[in-house]
């Protein structure tokens, strides 16, 4: 699933000037296409060569109109349809296939320009018209409507320049295009929603090839590729293997070039192997570290009872999670943002106490009886460990669960509808705390069996208003005032259990495979290596000696 949306406007006039000059000189880091060879740190990039990498999990589709799109979703999906923005190594926003994005009405209105001379792979040219219909397309969608609930309106200036009219100023608006919400397809795709599933057409450095769902997905260099001289890969094969030891016994024996994990076992493992120059490692950092968390279903019972959620945070010893499956490599979390993020403010979580769990659950019983749920988890064996573990402590404080695997399109499908208890969950890598808005928001709530961005289905209003404040403003102060307040209602209203920042998540390659760790932009900025396990650009990886 997409992680999307992020804002910031007007408060009064003094600051309406500041913001506004602030978002022109972002909308300034547009323009021109960098080059993107040369000798670096690795040596001159090498063309041709085959890359087999290492997933956890397939995807359900890759329409970005249609389907849920997950971190494995991203990797493959995205080395063939291309976003409007990107990240760059800070975490700012910046064009990719948008020349300039242009806010004016101090964020209440956006202009995008297109680059010129872009086309798909089948030869369509890629058209202002083109991308007002991928976003029309994506605010009909019912899977990402809600992300564009502020967009009254969409506009063709011209052939290659959109402008994007909002019903409230939403300063940070490009960091929706870097994403699901973002990523365009041509018109074919979109008059042909299921073909466009199974076979992704975009912009990007590769062109499909196939797709054995639950095996395989192939891509192969698009010779057509408007960044020239990109991508320097002949050809990627991803390898669909669920389990974290078969996926590195795999790595090891030469069956794959590079792989994505999480486990502890291979942080240890590889992380000396890398230090003898035998592999490479890349870990994620800071805002794209992704948090492990067990997300309630707070709208159906028992979850639905405070007391119960509260006890569940009492019987959870994250400390036992960090010493038992990490191996002491990561830090309990008691929220959505590291303490190494400038928005993470301490304080407030419920601490291991195991007799105030119990006496919280007996609580409950004497009033609506036994305290039981289904807890879902993907069948990898990293998953169930956490879900095992869990089970163990929320049962010694009186709580009845029953584990059941689920594979991750399901999973997710069934987190959208409501069908669910709890589910192990990882989430919460946005570059911006604004991206979590729909993921937390009331407005995004729906009935269960219906479509719910906000998957836990947590109704606050304080935590509503302290979003749509953070949102709203251009000013940092206010804006960490307003996300301090979600930290504190996250931890008093618990619609997430939390464990850990996973910054195990990690990619390990051979040691001849170069240029993950450093990508050039369009714009000429350096772009971010890592965004969470497996999310990171593949156009200028190449094979070295």
């Amino acid at each position: 699933m997409a992680h999307t949306m992020d804002g910031r406007g007007r408060r009064r006039p003094v600051l309406a000037l500041v913001a506004g000059a602030a978002l022109a000189a972002a909308a300034c880091s547009g323009g021109g296409t960098a080059p993107a060879s040369g000798p670096g740190p690795e040596g001159s990039p090498v063309p041709g060569g085959r890359l087999v990498y290492g997933l956890g999990a397939d995807a359900n589709g890759f329409n970005p109109t249609k389907d849920s799109f997950a971190a494995q979703t991203y990797a493959m999906g995205g080395t063939i349809i291309e976003s409007l923005a990107t990240v760059d190594a800070s975490g700012a926003w910046r064009p990719h296939l948008a020349e300039s994005i242009t806010p004016a009405e101090n964020g209440a209105q956006w202009t995008i320009k297109i680059r010129e001379g872009i086309a798909f792979s089948t030869g369509e040219p890629l058209t202002a018209e083109v991308v007002k219909a991928n976003l029309d397309a994506q605010k009909a969608s019912p899977l990402t409507a809600a992300v564009l609930a502020p967009v009254r309106g969409i506009e063709v200036l011209d052939g290659g320049t959109v402008q994007v009219h909002l019903s409230q100023p939403w300063g940070s608006f490009p960091y929706v295009l870097v994403d699901q919400v973002g990523m365009i397809i041509p018109r074919t795709a979109l008059a042909n929603p299921a073909e466009a599933s199974r076979r992704p057409v975009g912009t990007g450095p590769f062109v499909f090839q196939s797709h054995t769902p639950d095996n395989r997905f192939v891509v192969r260099k698009n010779p057509k590729y408007w960044r020239k001289g990109l991508p320097y890969l002949d050809q990627i094969e991803f390898r669909i293997l669920p389990d974290f030891q078969t996926r590195a016994q795999t790595l090891e024996s030469g069956g794959l070039t590079a792989m994505a994990t999480q486990r502890d076992n291979d942080i240890v493992k590889f992380g000396k192997l890398a230090q003898q120059g035998r592999y490479r490692m890349y870990q994620a950092t800071g805002m794209s570290v992704p948090e492990l968390a067990f997300m309630l279903n707070t709208a159906a019972a028992p979850l639905d009872d405070l007391r119960v959620r509260r006890a569940l945070a009492h019987a959870t010893d994250r400390q036992a999670f960090v010493k038992t499956l990490r191996s002491g490599l990561t830090k309990p979390a008691d929220g959505p943002w590291s303490p190494d993020s400038r928005w993470y403010v301490p304080g407030g979580y419920p601490a291991f106490d195991l007799n105030r769990a119990k006496a919280l659950v007996a609580e409950y019983e004497k009033e609506k009886g036994p305290v039981r749920f289904e807890l879902l988890s993907v069948p990898d064996q990293s998953s169930m460990q956490n879900a095992e573990l869990v089970q163990d402590m929320w049962g010694k404080a009186g709580v009845e669960v029953t584990i059941r695997q689920a594979e991750q399109a399901d999973l997710i499908q069934r987190a959208l509808t409501g069908n669910y208890g709890a589910v192990v969950w990882t989430q919460f890598t946005g570059a911006d705390p604004d991206r979590e808005y729909s993921w937390l928001h009331s407005r995004f709530v729906q009935p269960s069996g219906g479509l719910s961005i906000n998957m836990s289905r947590i109704r606050d209003a304080q935590l509503s208003a302290a979003l749509d404040s953070g949102r709203r403003s251009s000013d940092e102060a206010a804006r960490k005032q307003a996300y301090a307040t979600v930290q504190r209602r996250l931890r008093e209203q618990l619609p997430f259990i939390w464990v850990d920042h996973l910054t195990t998540s990690a990619v390990i390659t051979k040691a001849n495979v170069k240029g993950l760790g450093r990508s050039t932009l369009p714009d000429g900025s350096v772009g971010k290596a890592l965004t969470g396990s497996a999310t990171h650009k593949f156009d200028q990886i190449w094979i070295g000696g």
